[in-house]
């Protein structure tokens, strides 16, 4: 009984280091300046409009997070557009569907795809942002 508190002493790091890796790996909430920001300084960044009420968004996320794991896209930010409530950016990107990207390298966009589900797919529309 006595290795056990120690395995929990070295696990609970262990943990807290995977969450970390896990939390750089993943999507971000769509915040304006932080997208405007990335953008501008001409990062691979990505937007994706996402409806909770969508079903092919819903068959993109675990698509997207697997994506997101692959070591190739991990300077892409990926930012999670509420399509029901970010009216502005639609307008000024000019989306008119859920389950879309949009796709930026050196501060242009440079891709875009909608409805796509296909992992081969996800991964050439995002990978034109590297």
């Amino acid at each position: 009984m006595r290795p056990l508190p120690r395995f929990r002493s070295l696990a609970l790091p262990l943990v807290l280091g995977l969450a970390s890796w896990a939390a750089q790996a993943a999507s971000v909430a769509f915040d304006k300046s932080a997208f405007d920001a990335a953008v501008r300084a001409g990062k691979p960044t990505a937007v994706q409009f996402h409806a909770d009420w969508c079903p092919t968004c819903k068959a993109q996320a675990p698509v997207v997070a697997a994506l997101l794991a692959e070591p190739q896209f991990k300077d892409l930010t990926l930012f999670i557009a509420d399509y029901d409530k970010e009216s502005a950016l639609k307008k000024d990107l000019k989306v008119t569907q859920q389950s879309t990207f949009v796709v930026f390298k050196a501060g242009k966009e440079v891709g875009r795809s909608t409805g796509q589900t296909s992992k081969a797919a996800v991964a050439e529309v995002l990978g034109k942002a590297l």
